[in-house]
C-alpha cells in the first residue's frame, strides 16, 4: 500500500503487459503483473482472456473480479507437469483454496489434475459440491470443530492433525473398524523472510507440533488403531522469494520420516507446503513455477538416497503462485480531491471491503487505467477507497495517466486473498467475479444485493414499530 512508485522513465500502462516470449517458452504467470491473455486492442482498452475490460463492466457492473481461465491453468499445468519431469516419484499438486474458495475456482483446479487443499468446513464442502474427488482433499486448520471434523471423516478427506487436542478428538468420534486418514503437521523451525503474519514455519507459530515433541506424538498415534497415518506436512510460509528455506524444509521433512519408521509409522506422504511468492511490483523477483519445483524435488531425492528410503508420494500446496496474476479487480474512478503540494486523492467505488490486504498487511500493488493504455503515466495519485476509515488506502503514489470520472482503474494481481478475505464493511455488497476466456465472459460469482446485506438479519417483534 504504502510503495512509491518506482523512479525512471514511465511510459503508459501497456509497460505492464507479459512480456512477450519465445513461442517455445513457457512464462511462468508468477512472474508478470498481469494475466498471460492481457492484450491492448486497437480502441486502446485493456484486454484480458478476448474480453474488453470495459465492456466487462459495463455489463457486470463494478468493482468487478476478473479472472483468466487460461492464466489459472496455465499455473496449474506448470506445477502438475514439472513435478512429473523432475521428481522419480509419485507427486500431487493440492491447491490452496484459502487463496480463493469458489465453486469455478476449485472445478477448474480439479479439471487439471489438481486436488484441494481446504482450512474449513465451508471450504470442505465448496470443493466436494465443485466436483473434486474427496481422495484429493486435505483438511486443515489448527482449531478445527468437532462438526468439521464430522464432515471429513463422513467425506472420507484426509485430515492434517494439527495438535494434540485434535488428535484425542479423532481418536474419540472414530468409527470402530474405518481408522480415519491423517497427516501430521509438524513445525520445521525455519524463518523465512516474509511478513509476520505469513510467517508459519517458526517455531513460535501457533501451527503444528513441536519437533521437539516428535517421538511422543508417533508414539501416540502409533499405537491408535483408530488413526492411519500416511504421512507429514509442513508449511513455512507465504509471499517467498528465497529458494533455500523451502530446500532446508524439504531435508528436514526427510529426517522425519526416516524416524517416523522406527515408531512402525509406514508414512508415504510428504507435504512440502507452498508459499511461492508471485510479482505484485517490477522489483519483485519470485523463482519461476519450474526453479521452486525442481530445487524441492532435487533436495527430497538427495536426501531419501542418503537415507536409503523409498521415494514418498510427494505433495505441495500452492495457493497465491496459482491465482493470484489471473485476477485482476476492475473499479470505477469518481472523486478527486487536490491537496497542493501534499497529495491527489482519487477514489475509486471499492476498496478495503474487496480487498483487505493493504490495510492488513501494507501489501503494495500496482494499478492501471484500462481505457487509457496508451497514456502517458503523467500524475502521481493516492488511489482512495470509498469506506469511512481514513487507512482505506489501495495503492500510495500510484503513476497513472490523467483520470476522470467513469475510468475503469484495475488493480493488478487480486487473485489471492481479495475475495476470501472481503467482507461488508459499510454494508456494501460485495462485488461480481467473471471467468474469462476466448472472447467469452462468464459469471461465477453474482454480485451481492441489498437484499442479500439483511438476509440474515432477524428484527425482534418488540423493536418492530
Amino acid at each position: 500500500m504504502v510503495s512509491t512508485h518506482p523512479t525512471g522513465v514511465q511510459h503508459s500502462g501497456s509497460q505492464y503487459l507479459p512480456q512477450r516470449h519465445d513461442t517455445k517458452a513457457n512464462p511462468s504467470p508468477n512472474q508478470e503483473l498481469l494475466p498471460l491473455t492481457a492484450r491492448v486492442h486497437n480502441h486502446d482498452s485493456l484486454e484480458i482472456g478476448g474480453c474488453d475490460v470495459t465492456t466487462l463492466v459495463e455489463q457486470f457492473g463494478s468493482p468487478l473480479y476478473i479472472l483468466d481461465e487460461e492464466t489459472l491453468r496455465s499455473a496449474c499445468q506448470q506445477y502438475r507437469d514439472t513435478f512429473k519431469q523432475y521428481y522419480k516419484g509419485e507427486s500431487q499438486v493440492l491447491y490452496a483454496s484459502k487463496a480463493w474458495n469458489c465453486l469455478a475456482v476449485c472445478a477448474i483446479a480439479a479439471s487439471e489434475g489438481l486436488g484441494i487443499d481446504v482450512v474449513s468446513g465451508g471450504e470442505l464442502y465448496t470443493a466436494l459440491q465443485a466436483g473434486v474427488s474427496p481422495d484429493k482433499i486435505y483438511l486443515h486448520g489448527n482449531n478445527k470443530s468437532r462438526e468439521e471434523l464430522i464432515l471429513a471423516i463422513a467425506s472420507g478427506v484426509t485430515i492434517v492433525a494439527d495438535n494434540w487436542y485434535e488428535l484425542h478428538t479423532l481418536v474419540e468420534i472414530a468409527q470402530p473398524a474405518q481408522p480415519i486418514r491423517i497427516m501430521l503437521r509438524l513445525t520445521p523451525g525455519i524463518e523465512c523472510h516474509t511478513h509476520e503474519y505469513i510467517r508459519t514455519g517458526h517455531l513460535d507459530s501457533k501451527f503444528g507440533f513441536d519437533p521437539n515433541n516428535l517421538d511422543e506424538v508417533f508414539t501416540f498415534v502409533s499405537q491408535q488403531s483408530a488413526l492411519n497415518c500416511v504421512g507429514v506436512h509442513a508449511h513455512i510460509g507465504s509471499q517467498i522469494f528465497e529458494r533455500q528455506p523451502h530446500q532446508d524444509l524439504a531435508a528436514v521433512m526427510v529426517q522425519w520420516l526416516r524416524d517416523a519408521a522406527k515408531f512402525g509409522l509406514n508414512i508415504t506422504e510428504l507435504n512440502v507446503g507452498g508459499g511461492l511468492g508471485i510479482k505484485y511490483i517490477e522489483s519483485d523477483d519470485p523463482p519461476s513455477i519450474e526453479e521452486w519445483v525442481k530445487a524441492i524435488c532435487e533436495v527430497i531425492q538427495e536426501a531419501c538416497a542418503a537415507e536409503n528410503l523409498p521415494l514418498p508420494k510427494l505433495l505441495s500446496e500452492p495457493g497465491r503462485s496459482l491465482i493470484a496474476t489471473a485476477c485482476v479487480t476492475a473499479y470505477t474512478v469518481g472523486s478527486s480531491k487536490v491537496i497542493p503540494e501534499i497529495r491527489t486523492y482519487v477514489a475509486i467505488d471499492g476498496g478495503m471491503s474487496d480487498n483487505p490486504r493493504p490495510i492488513t498487511y501494507q501489501s503494495v500493488y500496482r494499478a492501471v487505467v484500462a481505457n487509457k493504455m496508451s497514456f502517458p503515466l503523467s500524475q502521481t495519485v493516492t488511489i482512495a477507497g470509498k469506506h469511512c476509515e481514513s487507512g482505506d488506502i489501495l495503492i500510495k503514489n500510484a503513476l497513472l495517466p490523467k483520470t476522470e470520472p467513469g475510468d475503469i482503474l484495475v488493480v493488478m494481481g487480486t487473485g489471492a486473498y481479495n475475495y476470501s478475505m472481503a467482507s461488508n464493511y459499510n454494508r456494501l455488497p460485495r462485488p461480481a467475479a467473471v471467468v474469462v476466456a476466448n472472447g467469452e465472459a462468464n459469471l461465477i460469482l453474482q454480485r451481492e444485493t441489498y437484499e442479500d446485506l439483511i438476509r440474515q438479519d432477524r428484527l425482534p417483534e418488540r423493536l418492530k414499530k
